[in-house]
């Protein structure tokens, strides 16, 4: 990595200046007491005898020797180090330099004792508009991802294909310290399942967002707070994995933090191999026209496919926070992935009638990616006054990402009962996609009095999708290679999002709430430039399509959270109610939107639909917790009512392959009505030292009503999740923890899901004097992560079996340097209220 030159000099002049003109001298060496170890990087800090501000400071090199120029005067005098006991020389008259001698440095037992409860201990807080989970030393995801960590936090699930639901609905937003990143990948989930687990310090489920937060997503928000380190000096930590399937990562994160600048960053590599299959046992039926039966070429087909998915990708995200002055800071990041994907596909299919298969074809499909992505953040704060609360933060973000995909696909008869079989065509894709987001968002905080608090703001989100996608496919003439009309097209997709919000809260004694208003304008606009006129796109996918389409949506999103303590704030035994109502909206993503369909399978496609409108909902939230010394409790009840909600029906599009079979499309419709109730309860349970339990149960309802050429989709479903964690300390400073996840059976209007069990076993050890720790985890022990379904419609019935991951075993070593075993520093933009946050 190269240092920017311009910015070093700038640095380097800063700190020069600081040190300018001081004649004296304050020196001495840092051990450690008992063991006369040389503490490197200890912190030497004088500050003001009468306002006890910082006047310098400097760290101790490798052999725990320091030098502190300074003015002649009387200082307060501390040397630290990372839960050590502080040295204090208070009130040192300086005249003229002066050397400490050894200043030896004991271990802050209780501070080691507090360290560890806190690392290891998972945590909850309830704050007027979400729910705070601090990871703590979650064993099962050494080693894993952020999709990994995702799926032990109460209320949220990943399902086998990577996708996140909060509370059974996949439609929540994700953000990254607050705003929408490009390390979320543009609004993929599926990007997180690529980034280390060990960057996350908590996560955040927002059911009830305030104004101050994008309206997007009607189940609500996910915003994953990353780790910042913000101890003085140089610290960090390495991390090692290596795991089967093939699973080899390294990863660093590194943090230099001066009195006046804080330099951090976290890099990393990985390579692994994610194999994956699925099944598809399909029955058509009759179809009876103008009177006559017609019967399927093929009575039943069966296809069996299994991918083989190697990875590599690169994740840098390096920035530096500088003071300006007291009470103001300038904060630039850069994050930057670099991912190489190359996968095979074999996809066996074969075709039966009168229960003796006729016919076996194998389709290879050849797969090879490349994604480059980026992101710029600026970052600035300004606090008014001595209340830190008054403040402005401003914040501008760039990112960019440029994939390239190409596809060969070929199929071969393995078995015919044909004379002379047509052979099928070589086909070829070229896939180009290009994105562009511009953020920029300023928010102003107003403290009113004592307990009361006013907040405005604005944000403006500009997003560009360019998909340049091109089908070639063999002449069975003369053997070459031309262009498909049909589907070859370039679709050009913004999504554009400009807002305002204000907000008022205020405390009366046990009583708090939060009244907020948004206003938010959705400018949805796309042009398909295609080979094929409006008249023939109609035909070749049988509904009218948009190519040059431009909506524009104005909503008011208004949010009320209450929270009533019944014990009061200076109880020990906390007890509250709390209370939410939020209005959301809910935007197509650009593959929602693009009707060309998928490739990968002849005779199943995903097909987008141009025609499809964003929805909107109404949420209201009860919830209640209890906490008492050892038991912590929450629960809540929730009902959310969704108009023009989004559903993926399943279709039989009227056309057949070469070979005579129907083809199968999923489509995104916009339905009338959905109407989700549920119900979730939670709790955190130490009954000792050695043992921690933490379990949550959802049970949600959701009932469908609309209609689609001609046919009614409306239905009714019930379903439930549940989680259980178990944390063991066993002897010899051994770390047992076993999880275990079951999603329940579940129907929509064409298809029955069956419920779905997954158990992660781990166990980990503090070796080399608490300096690293060595990890071993199963995840999916049983290998039983599998999705089980049946769709029936009046054309066909089909059963789908398919596991996106298979079981997974790591081995992981991290390694810290200055610092103590799972030192947690709380800390990270997570743009919350922090002025009405009631932990529990």
């Amino acid at each position: 990595m190269k240092l920017n030159l311009p910015l070093f000099l700038i640095l380097f002049f800063t700190l020069s200046l600081s040190y300018a003109q001081k004649d004296i001298k304050v020196e001495g060496k840092v051990l450690e007491e008992g063991t006369n170890i040389p503490l490197e990087y200890a912190t030497i800090t004088l500050k003001s005898t009468t306002d006890n501000k910082v006047v310098t400071g400097g760290i101790t090199d490798t052999d725990g020797k320091f030098s502190v120029e300074v003015t002649p005067g009387t200082y307060n005098i501390y040397v630290e180090y990372i839960s050590y006991v502080t040295k204090e020389y208070l009130n040192k008259t300086l005249s003229e330099s002066i050397n400490l001698g050894t200043v030896g440095l004991a271990l802050d037992i209780a501070s080691l004792d507090e360290v560890t409860i806190v690392a290891e201990k998972t945590t909850v807080e309830i704050k007027l508009d979400k729910k705070v989970y601090n990871i703590g030393k979650d064993l099962t995801t050494a080693g894993g991802t952020v999709s990994d960590a995702l799926n032990n936090v109460p209320s949220v699930a990943v399902d086998v294909e990577g996708a996140i639901s909060l509370r059974g609905n996949e439609n929540v937003r994700i953000l990254i310290n607050g705003k929408p990143s490009a390390m979320a990948g543009f609004g993929d989930s599926n990007i997180l399942s690529q980034l280390p687990a060990e960057a996350i310090e908590r996560v955040e489920v927002i059911t009830s967002p305030s104004a101050r937060y994008d309206a997007e997503g009607t189940a609500g928000i996910l915003n994953i707070i990353l780790r910042q380190k913000e101890t003085l000096g140089f610290n960090g930590s390495l991390n090692f994995t290596l795991g089967n399937p093939d699973n080899v990562g390294v990863s660093a994160a590194l943090n230099f933090r001066t009195e006046k600048f804080n330099l951090f960053s976290n890099i990393g590599w990985r390579y692994f191999d994610a194999p994956r299959n699925s099944f598809n046992d399909v029955t058509y039926f009759d179809q009876t026209e103008d009177g006559t039966i017609i019967e399927p070429e093929y009575r039943r087909i069966r296809e069996d496919q299994e991918v083989e998915r190697l990875n590599r990708n690169y994740n840098a995200n390096i920035g530096m926070e500088y003071f300006l002055d007291d009470s103001s800071s300038l904060t630039g990041s850069l994050f930057y992935r670099l991912g190489s994907d190359a996968d095979l596909s074999l996809n066996n299919s074969e075709r039966f009638n009168d229960g003796a298969i006729v016919e076996e074809t194998l389709r290879r499909e050849k797969q090879t990616e490349q994604d480059n992505r980026y992101q710029i953040s600026l970052n600035y704060v300004k606090q008014f006054g001595d209340d830190s609360d008054h403040k402005l933060t401003a914040d501008f973000q760039f990112e960019n990402s440029s994939e390239e995909g190409f596809t060969f696909l070929n199929e071969d008869y393995i078995f015919t009962n044909q004379e002379n079989p047509e052979p099928f065509q070589i086909e070829q894709e070229t896939t180009t996609e290009d994105q562009k987001e511009y953020l920029l968002q300023a928010d102003y905080v107003l403290p009113l009095g004592e307990g009361s608090r006013f907040e405005a703001g604005f944000r403006s989100t500009l997003q560009n999708e360019i998909t340049d996608y091109t089908l070639e496919q063999e002449n069975l003439d003369n053997g070459n290679l031309e262009v498909n009309d049909i589907y070859t097209n370039i679709f050009d997709y913004d999504q554009n999002v400009n807002a305002i919000y204000s907000q008022y809260g205020s405390k009366f004694g046990k009583f708090s709430f939060l009244l907020g208003l948004r206003l938010e304008h959705t400018q949805l606009k796309g042009k398909i430039d295609s080979r094929l006129s409006d008249e023939e796109l109609v035909e070749a996918f049988g509904f009218p399509i948009d190519t040059d389409f431009d909506n524009n949506y104005l909503g008011l999103f208004p949010t009320l959270n209450l929270i009533y303590n019944l014990n009061g704030s200076d109880s020990d035994n906390e007890e509250s109610i709390t209370l939410g109502y939020n209005r959301r909206i809910n935007r197509p993503r650009g593959w929602f939107i693009n009707p060309f369909p998928s490739r990968s399978s002849r005779t199943n496609v995903f097909q987008g639909n141009p025609n499809i409108e964003p929805a909107f909902s109404n949420t209201f939230d009860l919830g209640y917790l209890k906490r008492w010394e050892k038991f912590t409790l929450t629960t809540s009840v929730y009902y959310q009512h969704e108009d023009d909600s989004f559903e993926r029906i399943q279709e039989n599009t009227g056309q057949q392959t070469t070979d005579g079979i129907d083809i199968i499309r999923t489509i995104p419709i916009n339905l009338s009505t959905n109407k989700r109730t549920g119900a979730e309860l939670g709790f955190l349970y130490n009954p000792a030292k050695w043992l921690r339990l933490n379990s949550s149960f959802n049970f949600f309802q959701f009932e469908t009503e609309g209609d689609f050429n001609g046919v009614d989709y409306s239905a009714k479903n019930t379903s439930w999740f549940a989680r259980f964690s178990s944390k063991v300390t066993l002897p010899w400073k051994i770390d047992w923890q076993t999880n275990a996840r079951y999603r329940g059976a579940m129907q929509d209007a064409q298809s029955d899901t069956d419920g779905i069990l997954s158990i992660d076993l781990a166990f980990s050890k503090e070796i080399l004097k608490n300096r690293g720790t060595l990890s071993l985890n199963v995840r999916d022990l049983l290998n039983s992560r599998k999705r089980q379904s049946t769709t029936t419609t009046d054309f066909f019935t089909r059963y789908n079996e398919s596991q996106w991951r298979q079981r997974q075993i790591n081995l992981s070593f991290i390694y810290r340097f200055n610092q103590q075993a799972n030192k947690r520093n709380r800390s990270g933009n997570g743009n919350g209220d922090e002025d009405f946050d009631f932990e529990g």
